[in-house]
């Protein structure tokens, strides 16, 4: 049975730049809008900002620096001064981090709106008129003249009618993660293991029957505090993100196989463990793969390299491709080979073009964080949190750039875009 409804939406916000989705991008994109001029409003379905950094429990950014250069300047730097503390590394404390995320949006004069879930587009030609938003208070209309998907499975630019891939040539995408918060962790006595020691006992549990799965990829905890940590442990496999029946799956399977990680730290991994126990996990799954838009350029493998550069550079990243593998030994060696060899060096980077931010057949949206116009191999290294701040940045300034003229986005002056990037701190060289 189908059903056809219909009914006048009241158009309750109209602003110059709209940011769907308050994740590292989300924000970046909306202080960085909102600091250009721009009439912006932030609509997050939460009741926080952070994404996957605070929802989801992940508990590392990932590389900020590629040894020499700090490649996250600007709103990103801003973020790690804030939040990162020298003796944790680069590990995620998440109730600061929503806060800091709060002052920073509050402090750019930005507005925002927590539980408001963006539920559809409006289309008019070869853009988005204005998005429909679900909320507490109803289902209205906000309408923008410049769109920023942010939203980390591109959802606004597949419903506006932009292109994109999901997954490998056969649809397969890298698994998912429900992370969690662990406590009592006695972290003098943890030893660190070598890769080789770490797989001698996981498969040894996975032999004696800990798990249900023949997972050999454990990622492990990040220490956290005095006795806490943050777990990015455990694979759901073949998770369609854009599917609420999938997510549905995965979130049980995470939650059902929690026991089996702390009895396997418990009883093979060392003292440090022995009273270790997960007290919570994410409200949202980590899901490393999903939608990737097609833009004006994909950025593909052959683009992971040292001396790449794009006259329209908006920014730099260096974190190795990581496609986290699936099940069966031969999967995880085929992934160590790939993650071992596929890395760039000390003080490398490779060069990120503004055209990826610009999704086919649309003129006025944007998309930024883990669904920018890439391959699947530079999708595994442009994911993560450090990069989702670089290309939220530029999408944000641009953003507000295009809303002061005509809402175009292929006629922001690529110069104006950069000089203004750097002005803000970006990591953009004159010379590569």
């Amino acid at each position: 049975m189908a059903y056809t409804y219909a009914r006048e939406l009241e158009t309750r916000y109209d602003v110059d730049v709209c940011v769907a989705g308050g994740g590292p991008a989300g924000v970046a994109a909306g202080i960085a809008a909102a600091r250009q001029g721009a009439r912006v409003l932030i609509l997050e379905s939460q009741g926080f900002f952070g994404g996957c950094g605070t929802a989801a429990l992940v508990p590392a950014f990932m590389q900020f620096s590629n040894g020499v250069d700090f490649m996250a300047g600007g709103i990103g730097r801003e973020v790690f001064d804030r939040v990162c503390i020298p003796e944790l590394g680069g590990s995620i404390r998440v109730e600061l981090l929503k806060r800091v995320y709060d002052d920073m949006v509050r402090e750019s004069g930005a507005d925002f709106l927590f539980f408001a879930n963006v539920a559809d587009v409006i289309r008019r030609e070869n853009g988005i008129e204005a998005v429909v938003v679900a909320a507490k208070s109803g289902v209205y209309a906000v309408h923008a003249k410049v769109f920023v998907d942010a939203t980390g499975d591109g959802d606004l630019c597949a419903w506006a009618g932009a292109p994109y891939e999901l997954g490998d040539k056969n649809g397969h995408v890298m698994p998912s993660t429900l992370c969690q918060q662990w406590i009592n962790i006695d972290w003098e006595h943890d030893e660190p293991l070598s890769r080789d020691e770490k797989f001698e006992r996981v498969a040894r549990a996975i032999d004696d029957g800990v798990f249900t799965q023949e997972d050999y990829h454990l990622s492990g905890i990040w220490k956290t505090g005095a006795n806490t940590g943050g777990g990015n442990i455990g694979h759901c496999y073949e998770v369609n993100a854009t599917d609420e029946r999938s997510l549905t799956e995965a979130m049980l399977t995470g939650r059902r196989i929690i026991p089996e990680f702390e009895r396997y730290y418990r009883d093979y991994v060392g003292k440090a463990y022995a009273n270790a126990s997960v007290i919570a996990s994410g409200s949202l799954l980590g899901v490393r793969e999903s939608r990737r838009i097609m833009g004006d350029y994909v950025l593909g493998e052959a683009d992971f390299r040292a001396d790449s550069h794009f006259e329209d550079e908006i920014g730099r990243y260096s974190y190795p491709i990581d496609i986290h593998p699936n099940p069966g030994r031969e999967a995880y060696r085929a992934f160590l080979a790939e993650h071992t060899s596929r890395h760039l060096g000390y003080g490398e980077s490779y060069s990120i073009p503004y055209r990826c931010l610009l999704p086919q057949k649309l003129d006025n949206v944007f998309v930024t964080g883990r669904c920018v116009s890439t391959d699947q191999k530079m999708q595994s290294s442009i994911r993560v949190m450090p990069a989702c701040y670089i290309t939220g940045q530029a999408a944000g300034v641009a953003a507000a750039m295009a809303a002061s003229s005509d809402g175009e986005t292929r006629g922001v002056s690529i110069p104006a875009l950069q000089t203004a990037l750097r002005a803000m701190g970006a990591f953009l060289p004159e010379k590569v």
